[in-house]
């Protein structure tokens, strides 16, 4: 469904009216395609801390011009220096120095320590703080600008790329407010702009919406992806399944026995599967009071059960290998909590928790387990619901839109990737940094 608001927003009589009456303002996200270069322009690179040798290397490396005159399009800060409450003046001067002018769907990342890993006390408050700033500049500086923290623990330097990649590039436009914890190195991918190539994929409710965009991607950075579904949704499985070159798999994950026909499926026709995507769900809503007993099970069955049920029976059979990577759809309605949804909330949060339990039990394994947690999205599930509604679903963000499916997608595509091993037990939202929740 379209946004007629945001259309209306971006023409000529409509940009004057939302300036004169100081209504939300949508702006034109930039979006990636094939062929865009992976920085928009030149790039402040400031701070002195253990990762600013390594920062300076990449950026150059991906042709960022650091010395010039004028507006960047990225400003890129390395806090790891910053030892203690004090230090933070650093922050203040950097970004008072060069917020203006910056260019329009812009970026910005700060780099820090893992406040757990810090040498001090004062360290640690002070790398605590980063957090506070960052999602304050991602409300601040508008026109779909974006900001993010990055956590790198000590030992993983050499695991930036992928993540630093992904956030100043167009695929992360609806990401923003983040927190991410880089853990551990990761080794590049033969060839970036395939980073998937080899792979093999299976994505679960792949038929439409968000999967079926997810399928896309994965298969646009090389992967052969196995498209999953219930039987109902046959007919739009095989044409996604067609379109890409991938495999249609017509399955009822809530079947007893889905997980063996899972083993059989992926053990006969690959052998293993490198990247598992869980991002079949379904919504059931009613108030707790009005809600059913089947309106629950079958949420959680659908939503958290079956992905449970599915890991072990693959992990069990060693049917994921070293360097796989398990991503696990949430929500945001897992985090802030939702009227009318507590089966889905709860379910969504349990996404939230599998991943955290799982992450380090997985790390002895070579194994990544992330979360992407969707808000806003433009879908026919949102499109069905009443005006009102989505209409506060869509602006109550920083870029005061809705999202698309491929945000979602782009953003699992980057836990994916053979350089984000170092990624792991992360929960990233794509909401456009919401205003409601954490």
């Amino acid at each position: 469904m379209s946004d007629r608001y945001a259309s209306f927003a971006n023409s000529g009589p409509g940009r004057a009216v939302v300036r004169r009456l100081g209504l939300p303002d949508p702006p034109r996200l930039r979006r990636y395609a094939p062929g865009d270069p992976l920085v928009a322009g030149p790039v402040r690179l400031g701070g002195s801390g253990r990762l600013s040798p390594e920062l300076a290397k990449l950026l150059s490396s991906f042709g960022a011009a650091l010395d010039f005159d004028g507006a960047a399009f990225a400003l890129v800060f390395d806090a790891t220096g910053l030892a203690s409450p004090d230090s933070l003046a650093e922050l203040y001067d950097f970004f008072h120095a060069h917020a203006r002018p910056m260019y329009p769907c812009g970026r910005v990342v700060v780099f820090g320590t893992p406040p757990l890993s810090a040498g001090s006390p004062a360290e640690a408050i002070a790398q605590r703080a980063l957090e506070g700033f960052v999602r304050s500049v991602g409300k601040e500086f508008g026109q779909g600008r974006t900001a993010q923290l990055v956590y790198v623990a000590p030992g993983a330097e050499d695991g930036l790329e992928s993540t630093l990649r992904f956030l100043l590039s167009a695929r992360s436009a609806y990401v923003s407010g983040q927190v991410i914890h880089v853990s551990g190195a990761s080794p590049a991918p033969g060839d970036w702009t395939m980073p998937l190539a080899g792979k093999t994929a299976l994505v679960t409710g792949a038929a439409r919406g968000i999967g079926a965009a997810i399928a896309r991607v994965l298969a646009r950075d090389g992967a052969h992806v196995a498209c999953l579904d219930v039987p109902a949704a046959g007919d739009a499985l095989s044409t996604v399944a067609n379109d890409i070159g991938g495999t249609a798999v017509q399955l009822d994950l809530t079947s007893t026995d889905a997980p063996a026909r899972v083993v059989d499926f992926v053990s006969t026709r690959f052998g293993a599967v490198d990247i598992l995507v869980h991002n079949a769900g379904i919504t059931r809503d009613r108030t707790i009071a009005k809600m059913s007993p089947e309106g629950w099970s079958s949420v959680l069955d659908v939503n958290l059960l079956s992905q449970s049920r599915v890991n072990s029976s693959l992990l069990d059979g060693d049917l994921v290998p070293s360097g796989g990577r398990i991503v696990c759809v949430s929500s945001v309605s897992g985090i802030a909590g939702n009227r009318g949804q507590t089966n889905y909330a709860t379910s969504k949060a349990g996404v939230i928790g599998l991943v955290q339990a799982y992450a380090p039990i997985l790390r002895e394994r070579g194994i990544t387990i992330n979360a992407v947690a969707p808000g806003f999205i433009e879908t026919k599930m949102t499109a069905a619901m009443p005006m009102t509604v989505r209409e506060a679903g869509r602006r109550l963000n920083s870029m005061a839109q809705g999202g698309l499916p491929v945000d979602v997608a782009e953003t699992i595509a980057w836990f994916a990737s053979p350089g984000s091993s170092g990624v792991t037990g992360n929960v990233v939202r794509v909401c456009g940094q919401s205003l409601l929740g954490a």
